[in-house]
């Protein structure tokens, strides 16, 4: 497989070299953790001399002594090199039983610089902070954004790009296929292979066939705005009742697992958060085609799941924006920075454009305002609103 440098993330891996935190590398099934690791690994081999590498891949067969952590734990120990810089590397760390145990205890030694990936739903980001009694950094890998598939399959054009994009996502591991159904059976059995290896076999999931129907509608209903009672509402069939718990820890399963990503409301005026209805958005689109089918593209609501996880993989965090009883599809905050952001697929029809620039003109403060569109123009300005196609935003 084609493989290209994943620059956002690795510098990321590269400025915390040295300090003593736990480096733990998450994110959905198949967005490229182990691959981030080998490059990391490589950089390391060719810009520190004489560094020590201590490198196990739980996947394969030749480690398998080590998923004891007291074997793992002396592995690591009688191959440290006095006087050098000790890199540990350790891929599919939860393959190893209490092996938060070894960590702790390396950690402790303050002697080795420690990097992990794990299976998403076994190394939460909700958990480092009980596993490990040391400090923890964390680096979110998300599947190939529209700039790395644009260096990947080196198109000339933005927008024809942009049209393979909006259609084969971001899961390298599908762009092996020619034929699109090949891609989307490879994406699908990613997404299942998620769920019953991972959430269900962690959290002993009692009614895995609830979990797929919840799965299928938050994907059919991406952009839109869900509630726990809603989804209980209209998955009940007949006089069957739905738990409203059940179907709020699953949510939260999979949204642990990285598969969805929960995004709440922010009242612009009120400058508060709402509590009820959020909006969940997949980590990769495409797992909504491969799942739910082409029959209803609906690209407008796509192109929204899209720039969520782009703004998510910039470093914002993300909310979904209330002004008197009007809803701004995005407010994305980083630190002194904040954006005020419309999708839509096509704005050339004028009601459609002054129904998307319209609440961005209400918003009294100077922070920036963007529409997001497919208009293959460049950007221009409208009464101090940037209207940009959405493959030159992507492009960066």
């Amino acid at each position: 497989m084609k493989l290209i440098e994943r620059d956002l993330y690795l510098e990321k891996l590269k400025n915390v070299i040295g300090t003593p935190d736990i480096k733990v590398i998450t994110g959905v099934r198949r967005s490229g953790k182990s691959k981030l690791l080998e490059a990391f690994k490589s950089y390391v081999v060719a810009n520190i001399p004489g560094a020590n590498i201590v490198h196990i891949n739980f996947n394969l067969e030749k480690y398998e002594a080590l998923k004891d952590y007291h074997a793992l734990n002396a592995y690591i120990e009688e191959a440290y090199s006095e006087g050098k810089e000790n890199f540990v590397l350790i891929d599919e760390v939860q393959l190893c039983p209490k092996f938060e145990l070894t960590i702790n205890n390396l950690h402790a030694q303050e002697k080795y610089d420690i990097y992990l990936t794990g299976s998403n739903a076994f190394l939460l980001s909700s958990d480092l902070a009980t596993l490990f009694t040391g400090r923890t950094f964390e680096i979110k890998v998300y599947p190939f954004s529209f700039k790395e598939y644009l260096e990947y399959f080196e198109y000339g054009n933005v927008y024809d790009a942009f049209d393979g994009y909006i259609k084969e996502g971001g899961m390298a591991g599908s762009y092996l296929y020619r034929d699109i159904e090949a891609k989307y059976d490879y994406i699908k059995d990613v997404f299942d292979t998620l769920i019953v290896r991972d959430i269900r076999q962690k959290y002993k999931i009692r009614n895995p066939a609830l979990m797929d129907r919840i799965a299928d509608f938050l994907m059919d209903n991406v952009s839109n705005l869900t509630s726990t009672r809603n989804i209980s509402d209209t998955l009940a069939a007949g006089d069957d009742k739905i738990n409203h718990k059940t179907v709020s820890s699953y949510l939260q399963y999979l949204c642990n697992a990285f598969a969805f990503y929960r995004i709440r409301r922010y009242d612009i005026q009120g400058k508060k958060y709402l509590l009820s209805n959020d909006k969940y958005y997949l980590s990769d689109h495409s797992f909504r085609y491969a799942k739910l089918g082409t029959k209803n593209l609906d690209y407008g609501r796509v192109m929204e799941n899209i720039v969520a996880i782009e703004l998510l993989r910039r470093g914002y965090e993300v909310y979904v924006g209330v002004l008197y009883k009007k809803e701004i599809d995005f407010v994305a905050i980083k630190r002194n920075e904040k954006i005020y952001i419309q999708v839509s697929d096509n704005i050339s029809d004028g009601r459609t454009f002054e129904r998307e620039v319209t609440p961005l003109l209400r918003i009294k403060d100077a922070y920036p305002k963007m529409i997001i569109a497919r208009t293959r123009h460049e950007k221009y300005d409208y009464e101090g609103v940037t209207i940009i196609d959405i493959a030159d935003w992507l492009k960066g």
